[in-house]
């Protein structure tokens, strides 16, 4: 008998000092969607939305429970995908003062080769945008 297995990630959660910041900043660079939306516990949460993928944001004052071991903020490297053009990318950043860390890049994506930029959150999470080769 084949062993269970998961077939996609539903949503991530990101621990950040200042959930306005950081919606701010994913929704106005990277352009997700922000929107807020209730917990299990009955508390107000914050979500954001790009594609078929969803990230909830998490207060590193006041994780929601259950959380990872050590939650906290600037421990992530994230890659997303575009379909825009890099160059587009650089000089939205720029406009932006968002400094480009590296790239553009060769990577291995998941699935093709892939052309990166890399730039850090309000967090200092690793953000890295990604167009396939």
């Amino acid at each position: 008998m084949k062993p269970p297995q998961v077939s996609a990630l539903d949503h991530l959660v990101l621990t950040v000092r200042d959930i306005h910041a950081a919606a701010a900043f994913y929704t106005q660079i990277l352009g997700m969607r922000h929107e807020a939306f209730t917990g299990a516990d009955g508390s107000t949460r914050t979500a954001l939305y790009f594609g078929a993928q969803k990230i909830n944001l998490h207060s590193a004052a006041a994780p929601f429970s259950p959380h990872a071991a050590t939650p906290l903020p600037g421990s992530a490297d994230l890659c997303f995908l575009t379909e825009t053009p890099l160059d587009a990318w650089q000089a939205h950043l720029s406009t932006h003062g968002i400094q480009i860390e590296a790239g553009p890049v060769p990577r291995s994506g998941a699935t093709v080769p892939i052309i990166s930029l890399y730039i850090r959150d309000p967090d200092e999470n690793l953000i890295e945008i990604a167009l396939p080769a």
